[in-house]
């Protein structure tokens, strides 16, 4: 006989239950996404929040984390979609979408900038105008339970659906912004929806920024498609509140000779996870995945990557670098899986950590997964702290302690940041961090 234990629901478990309630009852209707959402509020009920009883979550434990869950915001007034944009990172020449506290901002949003092939319908109406795009939703979403992807399942309801014509390289890149200036805390749920034609060619940036000193949580994920022989690059930049928990997640799949050029930066939020789930459909495609984090105080920053190659001849490239001051945590765990049928894999992972404190720590757990026999994969993982005779070499140019540790750590990060092959983005990123970095010689 078996006996399941399963522990009391906390209080934030029990105002989640209730609100995903109260909304999927206050939905109308019948049709696959209210089935989608019902399907999504009993996952949560039968596994609640992750806790260090998980595996993939040993690191960062959400069932002691979240003590409240924030309501939902209604729809927003023009000052704080002025406030919002304000919050926004210019991306040079982007077509804007913007999301204040979790809701679509048409106002704030420039549809009409897309390019030409470019389609984006807000998902309610992709929804309701029965459009293709609406039946990519949940369509990537992993077999195993992920606690925030349940809640943003549940609560499916903001979001957008962004198609790229076959054979269209768009010209501007689109900018999905996330935003929460408000002082209330709230509970944003958002995602999106992207599929990419075959031989089509799109940029894509996703932004994340709040007002700090509110514990507002912010919960996005993304389903992409990227179809045969297209590509896709992808930005992403999370710089939350300093007080937020954020949730992000990106569901991939590649299609036969797709590529994939990706590059996550991580540097707001008390306690941030992203999660990748990355899965190869078409032979000969490739996905390069890198990103950085920079985190300092009590700071908690996780990444956690899936890529599973289901073909041959598929290529992955995962380069993540972690910088931690003070008391900050960084979590790195990422898992590489080939197939049976994917012979000729090549994967390779590696992810270098930089303490700047004693108290900081780093989690680093990279794996692999082989059930094939001609492979070449590797992976790596280091931690340690600035080199002493490189900072004294530049501390006796004159350079002082703090000066000379942003020019090291900017060099650590560059290797990373060097695969972003547009040149305006790559100065986007390298302002950001510099910003971060020139906050600690302050």
């Amino acid at each position: 006989m078996t006996i399941n234990v399963r522990p009391a629901r906390t209080a934030a478990e029990e105002a989640i239950a209730a609100a995903l309630e109260a909304s999927i009852s206050a939905e109308a209707g019948q049709g696959r996404i209210p089935e989608i959402r019902r399907a999504a509020r009993d996952a949560f009920l039968a596994n609640g929040l992750p806790s260090r009883r998980v595996e993939e979550w040993k690191y960062t434990d959400l069932r002691a984390a979240i003590r409240d869950v924030p309501n939902r915001a209604p729809a927003q007034g023009a000052v704080e979609e002025a406030e919002a944009a304000a919050l926004v990172p210019a991306v040079p020449n982007a077509a804007r979408i913007l999301f204040v506290n979790g809701v679509l901002s048409r106002a704030g949003s420039d549809f009409a900038a897309l390019s030409d092939g470019v389609t984006a319908l807000p998902l309610e109406s992709a929804i309701a105008a029965g459009d293709p795009l609406a039946d990519r939703i949940n369509a990537l979403s992993p077999s195993r339970y992920d606690g925030p992807l349940a809640l943003n399942t549940g609560f499916l309801g903001e979001g957008v659906a962004l198609r790229v014509d076959a054979g269209v390289k768009a010209a501007r890149p689109v900018h999905i912004a996330h935003a929460f200036p408000g002082a209330e805390a709230v509970s944003g749920f958002t995602r999106t929806v992207v599929v990419v034609g075959a031989g089509a060619e799109v940029t894509l940036v996703e932004t994340f920024a709040g007002r700090d000193g509110v514990a507002y949580q912010s919960n996005h994920a993304v389903e992409l498609v990227v179809g045969d022989g297209a590509i896709v690059n992808l930005v992403r930049i999370q710089e939350e509140g300093d007080a937020a928990f954020h949730f992000g997640t990106l569901m991939l799949e590649l299609g036969r000779e797709a590529k994939l050029n990706l590059f996550a930066l991580a540097q707001g939020a008390a306690l941030a996870r992203y999660n990748v789930y990355g899965r190869f459909e078409g032979t000969g495609a490739h996905a390069g995945i890198r990103g950085a984090t920079l985190a300092r105080g009590r700071q908690h920053s996780d990444t956690t990557l899936v890529i599973d190659h289901a073909v041959a001849h598929g290529e992955s490239r995962e380069l993540f670098k972690t910088v931690l001051a003070d008391d900050a945590h960084g979590v790195f765990q990422g898992k590489i899986v080939v197939r049976r049928a994917a012979q000729k894999t090549d994967g390779r992972m590696m992810s270098q950590a930089l303490l700047l404190s004693d108290r900081a720590e780093m989690d680093n757990k990279p794996e692999l997964e082989i059930f094939a026999d001609d492979v070449q994969c590797g992976h790596g993982a280091t931690a340690g702290a600035l080199d002493r005779s490189m900072l004294f070499y530049l501390r006796s140019r004159g350079l002082p302690e703090k000066e000379a540790e942003m020019l090291l750590i900017q060099a650590f990060l560059g290797e990373a940041v060097e695969y972003v092959e547009d040149a305006d983005l790559r100065d986007v990123l390298i302002e950001r961090i510099s910003g971060w970095l020139e906050k600690r010689v302050v």
